[in-house]
């Protein structure tokens, strides 16, 4: 008898440790499966992340105003939407690759004034804590005959202040550093607000500084205001971006260049992971560029 007592006890003693292995929920475990979904959650696309549940915010129409990722923004700010205009950041741990053709058209266009071409090869990084880097080259053609050659190289580092909603117009702070070929650098500030007004209606507006850090010391103080209106779901967008700038240079600061550009501008994405950007904007004053003309290709990693 004493040995079916001891057969019993050893019985419920295994079977209460093989509960227990099966069951472990000691620290070390839990954060073990919180890493591993934190890792699952950053290699996700981002028209691939699963839409939050917002307090207060009921279930939108559309897919694209869905909110998204670590800092519950519409998953539509994960790309790119105007060419003159920025937003918010890319989500943590998204990786984005763009090619910009640029094309600006000078008023009374001739020799001493060609059209000039920019080509741009840019990555942008999406950084934990709501940072974001992205790194630019920009190569320029002057003219049909001139050289296709390194302008540009540029470093931008964005911090938004809140997590989405939090804050009104979501405000992101946005600092650029720019190596000139062959001149003097140029060092640029931005304050990069955005939001939804309705469903399918979007906006964004930036207030930048910008300035030459040698030579005639040139300043540039702009606002550029911008629209979009969502026509198909994750596909078409159609809207308006303008460009107002006052220039000036050391000796002679308050006598402004004036510089207004207004046109329409088209998003299209064929494909989840591919944006088309696409903008025509004209000049309004004498000092203002004819037009530019701006086709953005992105793709998501």
């Amino acid at each position: 008898m004493r040995l079916s007592y001891l057969s019993a006890a050893l019985g419920i003693i295994a079977a209460s440790s093989g509960a227990i292995a099966s069951d472990d929920v000691s620290p070390r475990a839990d954060m073990t499966r919180t890493t591993a979904s934190e890792e699952s959650r950053a290699s996700v696309h981002s028209w691939e992340m699963p839409a939050l549940t917002v307090e207060g915010r009921s279930s939108g129409i559309l897919r694209e105003e869905d909110r998204i990722g670590s800092y519950a923004q519409p998953r539509w700010t994960a790309r790119r939407r105007w060419t003159e205009v920025r937003s918010y950041v890319i989500p943590e741990g998204q990786i984005e690759f763009e090619y910009w053709l640029i094309v600006k058209e000078p008023k009374d266009r001739d020799a001493t004034r060609p059209v000039k071409v920019q080509q741009v090869y840019e990555v942008e990084i999406g950084l934990p804590y709501r940072f974001q880097i992205d790194l630019y080259q920009v190569y320029q053609k002057t003219g049909s005959s001139g050289a296709n050659e390194l302008d540009e190289t540029k470093f931008e580092l964005r911090y938004a202040l809140a997590d989405w909603g939090k804050i009104w117009a979501n405000p992101t702070l946005y600092g650029e550093w720019v190596a000139v070929s062959g001149d003097y650098d140029v060092a640029e500030f931005k304050l990069l607000l955005c939001d939804e007004i309705a469903p399918r209606w979007h906006w964004a507006a930036n207030l930048v500084y910008e300035q030459r850090l040698g030579g005639d010391r040139f300043i540039s103080r702009e606002i550029k205001p911008a629209l979009a209106y969502t026509v198909l779901d994750e596909k078409l967008s159609i809207g308006a971006e303008a460009k107002f700038a006052w220039e000036d240079v050391e000796g002679d600061r308050g006598n402004y260049q004036r510089e207004i550009l207004v046109g329409p501008s088209i998003q299209v994405r064929p494909l989840p992971q591919m944006h088309l950007d696409a903008s025509y904007l004209m000049g309004v004053t004498d000092q203002s560029l004819a037009s530019k003309t701006a086709l953005i290709l992105g793709w998501e990693f």
